[in-house]
């Protein structure tokens, strides 16, 4: 494929960032103020199983997401690349601004969390369809020799998303005080993202479509069965299970260990305040940001399976002696460790998420690929990855060990470097052509 302009290509990049970025920003909301929406949304009384209760409700949005990924992986290569992920915009959009105005369970008893969890319903569904569409849109515009490094840039925006949330979060409980941010203050980071949504939407809304998927629609070769074709034959299907089994899983545990289970540690385990916990993941966020796009670039050069596979097997191994410093360093606390542990352990996740895009879109031929990667896609990150706080957290208060949480991501990022060493081929930089 031809390397396209450099301007209008960063054009391209520029906008499906930009959407996917409020997309993650929307869903990790949820993740970031758990502990304060467990105090409005569940009975009082109880904090430690209104805490878990939260956590189960961030839960659904990830173990929804692979029937979102079917929905929408099938729109996206029956109707349109760029079709889909504006509506995937809008239905995220929607469902996070109501969340800003739902009523608690002390206006509306159960009702109140039957709410919250169709709402997070919804927003699993939406980026169920989000990641596969950016990525095969980015993907389907790369050249071939630079494709982990253009790719690289939109995984940014699952970390930016998160920083951007808890930017906003930490604004509006420096300006509003920590006792009325707690009270109603909390929903005002959801009401906002609808200004975000829709300055997103016109810039995607402006985007052309992706010119693989045109040639093929062009030329009357789409998919009449996009979903029998990606799970019912036999070659496809063992495509998606050695990316499922032999990656995302890997990759799903890792980077939720990361970013989630490390804050939810610093406030539960290791008894930071909310605001200096946040503040902690805010700093280890903007240090290790850009190795997604670094070991992208990197696996240009070697090959997605070496780095892949290193940041799962390192995870595995340093995962408990970080984590045992995370506790030593929080009393007293030393904000420059902690910051420096977190940075640590979140630099296995780049690892892993840099070149993931690239490698799961050159598994798969045009007239499919958008459905038959994004199922793995959110399994191995939606299920087995998004599980990880509530896992973890509910391991640690069933055995009152510190670190028993830890136990699921170091098996799970073990088992991943043994299948993936033994069944991934490596197709760095294979051609995208139409036909393939």
């Amino acid at each position: 494929m031809a390397e396209p302009p450099t301007k209008s290509f960063w054009k391209i990049i520029g906008a499906a960032s930009a959407g996917t970025l409020i997309e993650w920003y929307d869903f990790f909301l949820f993740g970031s103020l758990a502990s304060i929406i467990s105090t409005h949304f569940f009975p009082r009384g109880h904090p430690t199983a209104a805490f878990l209760s939260t956590l189960a409700v961030f839960a659904t949005g990830f173990i929804v997401r692979p029937f979102g990924a079917l929905v929408f992986g099938w729109m996206g290569d029956r109707m349109g690349r760029k079709y889909t992920f504006l509506l995937t915009l809008l239905l995220m959009g929607g469902s996070t601004f109501a969340i800003g105005l739902l009523p608690t369970y002390a206006t509306i008893g159960l009702l109140a969390p039957v709410l919250l969890v169709l709402l997070r319903l919804l927003q699993g569904l939406s980026v169920g369809g989000e990641f596969g569409g950016a990525a095969t849109y980015v993907a389907e515009y790369s050249p071939d020799a630079r494709r982990g490094f253009f790719t690289g840039w939109l995984q940014t925006t699952a970390t930016l998303g998160l920083l951007l949330s808890l930017g906003l979060i930490l604004l509006a409980q420096r300006q509003l005080g920590a006792v009325e941010f707690a009270a109603w203050g909390w929903r005002v980071p959801f009401l906002l993202s609808i200004l975000l949504v829709l300055l997103s939407y016109y810039i995607r809304a402006r985007m052309a479509e992706s010119p693989l998927f045109a040639q093929v629609k062009s030329a009357g070769q789409l998919s009449a069965n996009p979903l029998r074709e990606s799970f019912l034959n036999q070659a496809n299907l063992r495509l998606g299970l050695i990316a499922l089994f032999g990656a995302v899983a890997g990759h799903g545990v890792v980077w939720y260990t990361g970013q989630f289970y490390a804050l939810f540690f610093l406030q539960k385990v290791a008894r930071i305040e909310f605001a200096t916990a946040n503040q902690i993941l805010a700093w280890a966020l903007v240090l290790t940001t850009p190795f997604y796009v670094l070991f992208g670039a990197l696996s240009d050069r070697v090959g997605r399976k070496p780095v892949i596979l290193a940041g799962c097997a390192l995870a595995a191994i340093f995962f408990i002696p970080v984590y045992q410093g995370l506790l030593h360093f929080s009393s007293p606390l030393n904000f420059p460790i902690l910051v420096a542990l977190v940075s640590f352990q979140m630099l296995f996740g780049t690892m892993t998420y840099g070149p993931l895009a690239a490698f799961l879109v050159e598994l798969f031929p045009t007239r499919i690929r958008y459905t038959a990667m994004s199922l793995p896609y959110h399994l191995g990150i939606g299920v087995l990855g998004g599980l990880t706080p509530l896992i973890a957290s509910a391991l640690v208060a069933q055995t009152d060990n510190n670190y028993m949480g830890l136990a699921y991501p170091i098996i799970i990022a073990t088992a991943t470097v043994i299948v993936g060493a033994a069944f991934i081929r490596e197709n760095r930089g294979v051609r995208l052509d139409a036909e393939w």
